[in-house]
């Protein structure tokens, strides 16, 4: 794979943002009955968190979304397209994540993951994230 960009999104952005995320999402679509509209309101959250897209050949194929909070920053939503998961792509939205997490000033990263989501689960866990139903790290 040739070398990523990681950078700030901006609205621009927000239409490749969500296409993405609904890549990312869809091997669950079949499995879970109850996967909410992951992609809806990319655009007001480029608008008002911060919001980072990795591009590979000028191309979105990941993106995270962070919004802080006075005691913690939660990562709202994070997403790799399938055909570069595996690819470190996902890692490196997690060290962004705890570069803005020291920025801001937090020392703890919060996020939400659906049982559902083993995969993703075990992502976390081998992360160093706590298990529960909001994964927590320190930073």
């Amino acid at each position: 794979m040739s070398s990523h960009t990681l950078r700030r999104a901006n609205e621009r952005d927000a239409d490749a943002l969500a296409a993405c995320i609904d890549a990312a999402y869809s091997i669950y679509a079949d499995r879970m009955v109850d996967l909410p509209a992951v992609s809806e309101g990319v655009e007001d959250a480029i608008r008002n968190h911060r919001v980072w897209v990795i591009e590979v050949d000028s191309e979105i194929v990941g993106g995270i979304v962070l919004v802080p909070n006075e005691d913690f920053l939660m990562l709202e939503n994070i997403a790799v397209r399938p055909e570069v998961a595996g690819s470190g792509l996902g890692r490196a939205l997690i060290a962004r994540a705890e570069q803005d997490c020291r920025e801001l000033g937090l020392n703890e990263i919060r996020l939400s993951t659906h049982t559902g989501m083993p995969e993703n689960v075990a992502i976390y866990e081998r992360l160093g994230w706590s298990a529960g139903s909001i994964g927590e790290r320190n930073t």
